[in-house]
């Protein structure tokens, strides 16, 4: 059994030990070779590990709850498909690709769906603005660049972005601003739905200067249902591990998961989730269950780099999750909705 808890003094010695084993593809220790240098993907979960660890200053990001437990699209779905859905537990979601009429062909045109890191990095900042500013109206002008330069390099390099990077973030957030989302939970044999249109109003084909450069546009308008529901299930998270794990959407799926997840479980009483299940929630892609166990334990690996308060152990049948003190001590005050307040 594999264990990541630091109760014991073998817990203990493989924290201190994941570091250097954390970028393994698998279990087996490897032959030792040569030191070579870091990656930067390397070199920013050893940062963020530093900075978590002693508590530098941070910010506060926030992601919706059932986003946490069920997640996006991990890779482009495939041409022509426009539906995706996925359960976890009792929360099932099921995203529907939107239409998005275009001032310069003078119709409407098919968005795909939003998929891969970079839409889990455009959502999670709507939402960190929405809550912070409790109100749904959000800037997505310099405060989106800003947040792309922080994620895409962290903030000791604070590197900006170039036109490639920023136009893959806007086409995310073209197609989540025209993707429609339901949410169905299940419960005494029941199913309880609420569909949802995320964004409810924006420029969608983005002002351009003299110079053709494209500039994000200056706001974007949640809608009253989803800002609603946003403000009493919205998760808090690191943004240093936020930035360190933003080159994959399985790595920011998981640490979210957890996020969301371990805080919750009753002490003494830990969760069995079996390899099947964790396969049919973070293994899109993978054919065949061992392989996705391989990549999944490598993610596990980094994930816990960053979130090193996180307990679970691994065996042949799963992950078994022990409770565990969330990533943010600092706890979300719930806002009201406009549309409620009246």
């Amino acid at each position: 059994m594999e264990r990541n808890g630091t109760s014991t003094g073998k817990g203990v010695k493989r924290q201190r030990g994941a570091a250097r084993d954390l970028f393994d593809a698998d279990a087996t220790p490897a032959p030792r070779l040569a030191l070579s240098a870091p990656t930067p993907v390397q070199t920013r979960l050893l940062d963020a590990a530093d900075a978590v660890r002693h508590d530098s200053q941070h910010d506060v990001l926030y992601q919706h709850s059932l986003l946490c437990q069920t997640g996006l699209p991990a890779k482009q779905p495939g041409e022509g498909i426009r539906f995706w859905e996925r359960r976890q537990g009792r929360a099932h979601v099921m995203l529907e690709a939107g239409h998005a009429f275009h001032p310069g062909k003078g119709r409407a045109i098919e968005l795909p769906l939003p998929y891969g890191p970079k839409a889990r990095l455009v959502m999670i900042h709507v939402h960190s603005q929405a809550v912070r500013k409790q109100s749904p109206i959000v800037d997505v002008g310099d405060s989106m660049t800003s947040f792309v330069r922080r994620v895409m390099s962290g903030p000791e390099e604070q590197r900006d972005p170039n036109g490639r990077e920023i136009r893959a973030f806007k086409d995310q957030l073209a197609a989540l601003a025209a993707a429609r989302m339901s949410f169905a939970f299940l419960a005494d044999g029941r199913a309880t739905q609420v569909n949802a249109q995320i964004i409810r109003s924006f420029d969608m084909w983005f002002p351009k200067d003299a110079s053709q450069r494209v500039y994000w546009p200056s706001t974007l308008e949640l809608s009253p249902e989803y800002f609603e529901n946003l403000a009493r299930h919205a998760v808090p998270l690191h943004d240093r591990a936020i930035s360190a794990l933003s080159h994959s959407a399985v790595a920011l799926d998981a640490y979210c998961w957890l996020a969301q997840r371990l805080h919750w479980i009753t002490p003494g009483k830990p969760q069995l989730v079996p390899w099947i299940s964790l396969y049919e929630q973070f293994g899109h892609g993978y054919s065949q269950l061992r392989q996705f166990r391989a990549f999944f334990l490598k993610m596990l690996r980094q994930v816990q780099t960053v979130y090193p308060e996180a307990r679970f152990d691994i065996d042949r049948r799963g992950m078994l999750l022990h409770q565990s003190p969330p990533p943010v001590t600092r706890r979300l005050v719930v806002v009201n909705s406009p549309a409620l307040s009246g």
